[in-house]
């Protein structure tokens, strides 16, 4: 009796630590699948906001493009023959002081037969015994007043001047950068309205998969009398710390595409700045948070209106 009492205590104590260790085995595996679920929700959701990262950082680029392009479009104004170096230096000052101008450089006689003697390779004075050429002043317009209703009243209001015998400008070339600036504005403002819809359906899907998996938790802290809101609660906070850090890995993603953009493009520095990165970076963290927090809201909202029977065959 003592031998099989002996035994018997002996299985127990098996018995016991293989529950344990099945029990352990268990609790791992689920602390496991927990982490690799949160991992893979972050990682798409870091994915679909470098995505909106990148329509955002094109438009800011479309945007100093357009102002670059625009900010190289100026006009001359030719000189009369009898202005003085008074009345030059008086306009040109004028000019520079000007709301619409962002440079004005005097280019006399001399120095425009030296650009015609560079381009044709050979002298015009020469061949017509005089210098067939007027001292201009060449102006570069500010990007707000390079269209062509803006040039008519600034070629109106500098026609009075007495010194002023011509302006020139093309004015085709002008409307056409306008017109095609526009248009890739209109497309990229498309662009980021469908992408920001596709990006919440799919932050919105990955974020109702994880809420699917608590959908009888929800339905028990109903049950014992749990507000809306605090079973919201957890979730929108869980699922904004998601957000922030998916926001994070997609700024890393962007930093290493205008990183690598720069070092290939010799002019693309022109067009970035740090505080255009600065502003990209904030759009993206607010609306990894923004849709993460709507997002959850949504989809907790769904299983806390549903009867338990309905959980079933979602």
């Amino acid at each position: 009796m003592s031998n099989r009492g002996v035994k018997s205590s002996q299985n127990k104590r098996l018995d016991l630590v293989k529950k344990r260790d099945m029990n352990n085995k268990a609790s791992f595996s689920k602390r496991i699948s927990f982490l690799n679920a949160r991992m893979t929700s972050t990682l798409s959701v870091s994915l679909v906001l470098f995505i909106l990262g990148i329509m955002v950082l094109m438009g800011f680029l479309a945007n100093n493009l357009s102002r670059h392009v625009k900010e190289n479009i100026g006009f001359s104004i030719v000189l009369n023959e009898s202005a003085g170096e008074q009345q030059v230096h008086q306009l040109q000052r004028m000019l520079e002081r000007a709301d619409y101008v962002k440079a004005a450089q005097y280019i006399s006689k001399e120095d425009a037969l030296k650009e015609v003697m560079i381009e044709l390779g050979e002298n015009p004075e020469d061949v017509l015994g005089v210098n067939p050429l007027q001292s201009s002043i060449e102006v570069k317009l500010k990007a707000d007043y390079a269209n062509t209703d803006s040039l008519a009243v600034i070629e109106k209001g500098l026609r009075d001047q007495v010194i002023v015998s011509d302006i020139l400008y093309q004015k085709d070339l002008i409307q056409s950068v306008n017109d095609n600036m526009s248009r890739i504005g209109l497309i990229l403002l498309a662009l980021a309205i469908v992408l920001m819809i596709i990006s919440f359906a799919l932050i919105s899907n990955t974020i109702r998969l994880g809420a699917y998996s608590k959908r009888f938790l929800i339905h028990t802290m109903k049950l014992v009398g749990a507000t809306p809101a605090f079973i919201r609660r957890p979730f929108i906070v869980s699922n904004v710390i998601n957000g922030i850090v998916a926001s994070v890995i997609a700024m890393l993603l962007l930093s290493g595409c205008v990183y690598y953009l720069m070092s290939e493009m010799e002019n693309f520095t022109t067009l970035v700045s740090v505080p255009m990165m600065l502003l990209v970076f904030l759009t993206v963290l607010v609306l990894g948070i923004i849709l993460s927090a709507v997002s959850a809201y949504w989809a907790v909202n769904r299983y806390i209106r549903m009867d338990r029977d309905d959980l079933y065959y979602v």
